[in-house]
């Protein structure tokens, strides 16, 4: 597990800002390398007569830290507070509540929170290991030459020459995916450029204390999803959702040289989604709840999830579907407007809501047919608990004022 020590120089951006830097502070195969592979997360241009001869860079609604070279790395900061961007990555991950966040809450950027929960993990990693990982029985196959578990009667009357017996039996193993995951992320976190110097030995050390007991297999966030626990791997699902936070934030490796790293990116739009999905699933008002990433089927080979459905307790009935934007224009673009009217259609409601981190220069209201269609307003920008309780507010005199307005 390599991990990089070396110091290179940092350029800050802020996501939807654009960022201008001479033409020597950028070198141009630095600038092709950002330009090739990371275009979904930063628009780059070329030093140019628009530009002022220039670079202009900007970031395209991720934050985090991309090693675009050994020697250039990148930072981009979140344009919400800092504070709230931990809130968001709280709830979107379910550490609402755990006592270790306390003390995340005072880093003052997306690296130290980055090292710090890196750390809690390694820890829990190694203590979880000091105690015994998590064992289980598999089914197993194998030539051996002495019995174990069941014969192959069928092989055996097939190649009675064959002094190999076929066995099939059950192994009490470590290996399983449940720590598969683990060795996976902290294989992860040791190859990304965040781990300082303070970080580092403990990762290593958790990650070689699974070595020879669980296999290094690929995971990815989805794997840490749903899991089944029991009584003795109960304190895995903590675990698994520091992993996923690690696995869904971590882009693919690209390779210069020599050099390998893996960037640590968030995409704000996902973030904004889960966060708010996730919050007002725990803050559900009595006789309603909240449905996350609905699945909806077109037809056989089509289909799309749907990101939160507002349902009647009592009877199941949908009542609105709501679609989050993580993106502040001065109106509702028409292809959101007609998503929503599909999704509408679909879920066979007349309620639907796109929800935006800050007030729309002009309001969304519109109805087709017996569908409206309105903005609402999620803000990152205060508490967020205060700015959810404004949410559902606004959201249910929505619908009430709606419900009234059909009724007479």
């Amino acid at each position: 597990m390599h991990i990089n020590p070396a110091q290179p120089r940092i350029i800050e951006l802020t996501e939807y800002k654009a960022n201008f830097f001479q033409r020597d502070e950028i070198d141009e195969l630095a600038g092709m390398e950002l330009y090739q592979k990371y275009e979904n997360q930063v628009d780059v241009e070329f030093p140019n007569f628009r530009t002022g001869y220039q670079w202009q860079l900007k970031a395209k609604g991720w934050v985090g830290y991309i090693s675009v070279t050994p020697e250039l790395h990148l930072k981009i900061n979140p344009k919400v507070p800092i504070q709230n961007l931990f809130g968001m990555l709280e709830y979107a991950y379910n550490f609402k509540g755990f006592r270790f966040l306390e003390g995340l809450m005072d880093c003052e950027s997306l690296e130290n929170f980055y090292n710090n929960l890196a750390h809690i993990l390694a820890d829990k990693v190694l203590e979880r290991c000091r105690k015994g990982l998590y064992r289980t029985y598999l089914p197993k196959t194998q030539q051996l030459s002495y019995v174990r578990g069941r014969l192959d009667v069928q092989q055996i009357i097939q190649k009675p020459w064959n002094v190999k017996l076929k066995c099939n039996y059950e192994e009490h193993t470590a290996d399983v995916k449940e720590n598969q995951i683990l060795a996976w992320t902290l294989y992860i976190i040791g190859r990304s450029s965040l781990c300082s110097e303070r970080v580092s030995p403990t990762i290593r050390k958790a990650y070689h204390a699974l070595q020879g007991l669980v296999t290094l297999q690929p995971c990815r966030a989805e794997d840490c999803i749903a899991r089944q626990y029991n009584r003795l791997n109960l304190d895995y699902e903590l675990l698994h959702n520091l992993c996923r936070f690690f696995l869904e934030n971590s882009s693919p490796s690209h390779e210069r040289g020599n050099y390998k790293t893996l960037p640590f990116l968030v995409d704000m739009a996902h973030l904004y989604e889960l966060f708010v999905a996730e919050w007002l699933k725990k803050n559900t008002p009595q006789s309603y709840f909240f449905k996350q990433q609905h699945p909806i089927e077109i037809s056989q080979n089509r289909h799309f999830n749907i990101d939160i459905l507002l349902c009647d307790a009592a009877t199941g009935n949908t009542i609105a579907v709501l679609d989050t934007k993580y993106k502040a224009p001065e109106q509702a673009g028409y292809t959101d407007i007609h998503q929503m009217i599909s999704y509408a259609n679909t879920t066979k409601c007349e309620q639907a809501f796109l929800i935006y981190p800050k007030d729309l220069t002009q309001p969304l209201d519109i109805k087709s047919d017996q569908i409206r269609v309105r903005s609402l307003t999620f803000s990152l920008d205060d508490n967020l608990d205060r700015a959810g309780q404004t949410f559902l507010k606004n959201l249910f005199f929505s619908l009430n004022h709606f419900k009234t307005h059909t009724d007479n």
